[in-house]
């Protein structure tokens, strides 16, 4: 039985230990990039590593190659916000989300809003800086090793600027309390062109309404007509993957209410249908409870949505799908593999609940 990264011991195993013995080392040293007030800066951002030994490497080629296998790697992890830096061994294969869960486990001291911490590669080598996809495997990132172990952040996932000129008065102008107010009043209305003007003027639209918690992207994902809002924010910004206060994706949002369109747009932007809630459930799961339009439900399937998750009573997709009657959706899970022996912590399978819920 598949579960998430956040709760399967197989793939925890697979990843290495999430404290492994004798794999952290902490200082108190200085961490990398600055950062303005509200983003992330995409040049400029410096690398730990020894300037001597860089030297020493000059002349040869120290990047990984593309079918390199490594049975683990190792990665200084910096963490800003905690002026601390670890040095942490990793699975290569496990996916960023596992790796996360790792640094987390790892830390001495709490963050607030964690779901939103991300991995995060700073400017280096001709490459721009960027929020590793918490989806992908960590091999698919090339790392190099001019400058000793590669270096990467742990941090509060912002805008990343490409721009190195930014006017910081300008920026502390925008994200005043009625500011942010009036740019999730455009999203809701749905005008693409005054979202456009805000970001273009250097907005970071991932924040969190202060009254219902939600994310301008978010709250795009639940909301009629928004595809192009979604997209202006998307390329504007903001991350997929940040996480209203529920701990919800966009893409679970769009799910929950049932808008197709908006989930059409949110994968094709690059948005994964395997995205965790706080509870390690993923946007399919929620379609399989809430039901209505098949096809949310068969477009997550169809981009290779993970089957087999389950919640904290044993319950999968097709769990849900036959306590609530959503036939279609159990029609669209077992074609693309469900396995209808899947048993709940009770041992009951999908047949079971039919007939303890009276659906036939």
């Amino acid at each position: 039985m598949t579960h998430s990264p956040a709760t399967s011991e197989d793939e925890e195993r697979h990843s290495a230990s999430e404290c492994p013995e004798g794999g952290s080392e902490s200082d108190s040293s200085p961490d990398g990039p600055g950062q303005g007030p509200r983003g992330t800066r995409g040049q400029g951002s410096g690398t730990p590593g020894s300037l001597a030994s860089a030297r020493g490497l000059q002349g040869r080629s120290m990047s990984v190659p593309d079918d390199a296998h490594f049975s683990m790697m190792v990665f200084r992890i910096g963490i800003p916000d905690l002026h601390q830096t670890k040095c942490l061994r990793f699975n290569p294969d496990a996916t960023i989300w596992t790796a996360k869960q790792q640094v987390l486990c790892a830390l001495s001291e709490s963050l607030q809003d964690v779901l939103n911490y991300g991995l995060f590669q700073p400017a280096t080598s001709g490459r721009d800086a960027n929020f590793l996809e918490e989806e992908r495997l960590l091999r698919e990132y090339p790392q190099s090793f001019e400058k000793g172990v590669p270096y990467l952040e742990f941090r509060y996932k912002t805008r990343v600027y490409k721009q190195t000129n930014l006017d910081e008065k300008q920026l502390a102008k925008l994200h005043t309390k009625t500011g942010l107010k009036k740019f999730l009043e455009y999203v809701q209305l749905g005008t693409s062109d005054k979202v456009a003007r805000l970001l273009d003027k250097g907005l970071d639209p991932n924040y969190h309404d202060s009254d219902s918690g939600e994310t301008p992207l978010t709250l795009a994902a639940q909301t009629e007509g928004s595809v192009e809002v979604i997209r202006t924010l998307c390329l504007g910004g903001a991350h997929i993957d940040f996480r209203a206060r529920d701990g919800m994706t966009a893409l679970h949002k769009a799910a929950c209410a049932r808008h197709c369109l908006a989930l059409t747009a949110l994968l094709d932007l690059g948005g994964s249908p395997n995205y965790k809630d706080r509870r390690g459930l993923t946007p399919l799961f929620h379609t399989a409870m809430v039901g209505g339009d098949p096809r949310c439900c068969e477009l997550l399937l169809y981009n290779r949505a993970q089957l087999g998750i389950a919640d904290e009573n044993g319950w999968q997709e097709i769990h849900q799908a036959c306590q609530r009657g959503h036939s279609q959706h159990l029609e669209h899970l077992l074609f693309y593999g469900a396995e209808p022996g899947a048993q709940n912590a009770s041992g009951n399978t999908a047949l079971h609940i039919c007939a303890l819920y009276n659906k036939v």
